[in-house]
Formats: structure tokens, sequence, C-alpha cells
């Protein structure tokens, strides 16, 4: 029998491979119908169609190189912390390729399926440099 730690990262990773397609369709398959998604910013999302439709519109493609992904089950509510991190590598709107662009996702994992994740990255910051407004070099 697979413990909870070792099956939420398997469910994330799936997700996660899912999403990078992207396939909207086949993300939903690894979340709760209650899904909360907090990216970068703090915008709210409820569905993978939404944060798919989001990368569209910042990146002309864009996937994960994960690093690494590490569980924790909380031994109150029995939810597994899931944290996958590593580097986002793809190309912005105009066809700049980019690498090295450092990621975490955070999941909660309850009953198999995802029903939260926050999403942060460098993503805002580099854009920023691109446009000469960063206050500090990343």
């Amino acid at each position: 029998m697979t413990d909870p730690a070792t099956q939420a990262k398997q469910v994330v990773e799936a997700y996660l491979e899912r999403s990078m397609i992207p396939d909207p369709v086949g993300a939903a398959k690894y979340v709760s119908p209650d899904l909360k998604i907090i990216f970068t910013g703090g915008r709210a999302f409820s569905k993978p169609a939404q944060t798919a439709a989001f990368n569209a519109r910042r990146y002309a493609w864009v996937k994960k190189r994960f690093i690494r992904t590490d569980a924790v089950r909380d031994p109150v509510t029995g939810d597994v912390h899931v944290y996958n991190t590593g580097h986002l590598y793809g190309a912005w709107p105009d066809g700049t390729l980019f690498d090295g662009n450092r990621y975490i996702d955070i999941f909660t994992v309850r009953g198999g399926v995802i029903v939260e994740t926050q999403i942060w990255n460098d993503s805002a910051e580099i854009l920023l440099g691109r446009a000469g407004l960063a206050e500090a070099p990343l």
C-alpha cells in the first residue's frame, strides 16, 4: 500500500505534467471540484483551464523542469502538503527564449485530489527587468 505522502506526490506530478502539455481537461482529473488556485500576484482561479488561459497570455510556451518534490502529512487534518520546485523554461510572447526562472508550487492534497495550490515564480520580476523597471538585478 502506498503511503499518503507518496501518493500525493504522484498526484501533483501527474497534474503538473498534464498542465504543461497544456491539457487542462486531463489536469482537472487530479483536482477537487472546489479547487482554490492562487497564482503569483494573488490572482485567484478555480480551474486548470483558467490557469492555462493565463499562461497562454504570459508565455508563447512554458514548461517546468522539476528539481524536487517533497511532501509532508499534517497529523491533525490528514492533508498532505506537497512542495514542487524547479525552473520554468520556455518563450515569452515575442519568442525570446528563457530558462532558469525559479518556481515553487505548494499543494494541499486531501482524499487523493488537489484542493488548493499556490504558484510562485520569478516571471514578473524577469519581465520588469526586461522593461528596465527592476529595482535590482535578479
